[in-house]
């Protein structure tokens, strides 16, 4: 008799079962003992809620089932010794009596992991870390929007907590990882580090902010979530994009609250200016179309209307890479913001009240997300937008671009039902024409379900 097909969870198991085995043969092979413990942290797809973490509105991300996973041991070598089980990259190794040095010009993978060591060390004091020896695995496509950097700088800070006999809860640990990636020099809002130690299996989530609190999302039946890899990569940390639009919001944040007679000075986040007024979303959206024009705003003409030096704008308002700016867009920036935070809230009512509509309402607003990302962000770009039309040609309710943009990852909203035949139209139409993306496609297309977040286990 015929034995049924593998189901995906007995596919997902038996894949982590071969990655933990060739873990630890690798570490054994390395450094000629076995390891201590494991840790592992899982990578995200945003379901809606685009670059709007940091400017303290809610988002809706789940965790996806590629990770981070990291073995480790401790010792008294005075060492942290770090290896990847992928050969591109490379060793490093650094004294635990040094001050760890972070390159922000030069965002390797092993800074990623010393921004959550340092994050750690510096909570509690720790004159002297403990010494480690670790190994890195990762499954999360790099560059892809999917989170894979905070996904190993949560990793390296669960890790070093356990190393050095501290604890804290989730929530504390999503805050630290969240705010020592800055490090790297990436102003992020602290979406990525939170679903990754906040998330549950089988639940989306909807993130808050200030404070952090997660709140389960019970997602429709009959759709399920396709992730699609564009093949281009972008690394926020190696660009000025992602700060160059966090400094355009916080410029916004300001201007706004000039307008309205706020001290500029004393608010940073568009959600503030909000709160404080005690305004709705579409009275802000109102405000935006009032107090902006749509012409990018120069240097002098900001300045002038926030009565502020031209010295005083570059020391208290831009970031380090963002100095050579001359023009920013407010109208566009702040419009999407807080139409998107809009959306979120609609997204998560639609779950939560489960029409008979329901994936046609959410493919909807994943449709409106996109084209607010792509026209009035501009965090898309061609090989996005060409792949989110294919997605909607090939049978998906809703696509729309996840993660920073620039490049990386298309989300889909596809029936169950028609899952098989949208996996191969997709296939056909964007990955086997290109060879250099046929050869990435198996990585780059699959369907995702919403996974665990971080964890630690004992080697057996």
């Amino acid at each position: 008799r015929a034995s049924a097909a593998p189901s995906h969870r007995e596919i997902l198991k038996y894949s982590v079962i071969c990655r933990l085995k060739n873990l630890k043969t690798a570490f054994e092979d390395k450094y000629g003992e076995s390891p201590l413990f494991y840790t592992c942290a899982p990578g995200r797809v945003n379901l809606i809620g685009e670059h709007i973490d940091y400017c303290g509105y809610s988002v809706l991300p789940m965790a996806i089932e590629q990770n981070i996973l990291a073995a480790v041991s401790v010792n008294n070598s005075g060492m942290i010794q770090l290896a990847n089980i992928n050969p591109q990259y490379k060793d490093y190794k650094v004294s635990c009596s040094e001050d760890i040095a972070i390159n922000k010009d030069d965002p390797k993978w092993y800074y990623y992991f010393l921004c959550g060591v340092k994050g750690i060390q510096e909570k509690f004091g720790i004159p002297r870390l403990a010494g480690m020896s670790c190994v890195v695995d990762g499954s999360i496509p790099p560059s892809s929007g999917l989170s894979s950097s905070s996904a190993l700088v949560c990793c390296a800070g669960l890790l070093t907590m356990e190393a050095n006999q501290k604890s804290l809860s989730k929530v504390a640990l999503a805050e630290i990882c969240a705010k020592c990636e800055r490090y790297i020099g990436t102003e992020g809002g602290g979406m990525d580090q939170s679903i990754s130690f906040l998330a549950e299996k089988g639940t989306a989530k909807l993130i808050e902010f200030h404070p952090l609190r997660a709140t389960d999302v019970k997602l429709p039946e009959g759709a399920v979530f396709v992730i699609s890899n564009c093949c281009k990569e972008m690394n926020k940390a190696a660009s000025s994009h992602y700060n160059i639009r966090v400094v355009e919001c916080r410029i916004a944040t300001k201007m706004l609250a000039h307008h309205r007679g706020l001290d500029p000075s004393k608010v940073s986040k568009l959600s503030q200016v909000q709160t404080e007024l005690n305004a709705s979303l579409e009275e802000m959206l109102a405000m935006v179309e009032e107090v902006f024009h749509p012409e990018p705003y120069t240097r002098e003409e900001i300045c002038k209307l926030l009565s502020i030096t031209s010295e005083k704008f570059s020391t208290e308002v831009l970031s380090a890479n963002t100095q050579q700016e001359t023009h920013f867009k407010l109208y566009q920036r702040s419009k999407h913001v807080y139409g998107e935070a809009a959306r979120v809230m609609s997204f998560k009512s639609v779950c939560d009240s489960e029409p008979v509509d329901a994936i046609r309402l959410l493919g909807d607003l994943m449709n409106q997300s996109h084209v607010s990302c792509r026209d009035l962000y501009e965090c898309s770009c061609p090989e996005l937008d060409q792949l989110v039309d294919i997605c909607l040609k090939s049978g998906a309710v809703g696509s729309r671009l996840t993660g920073a943009g620039w490049g990386g990852c298309a989300v889909s909203m596809v029936p169950s039902k028609k899952v098989e035949s949208f996996l191969k139209a997709v296939r056909d139409a964007y990955y086997t024409p290109d060879p250099r993306r046929a050869a990435m496609e198996k990585q780059s297309l699959f369907v995702s379900k919403p996974a665990g977040g971080a964890a630690l286990f004992l080697e057996d």
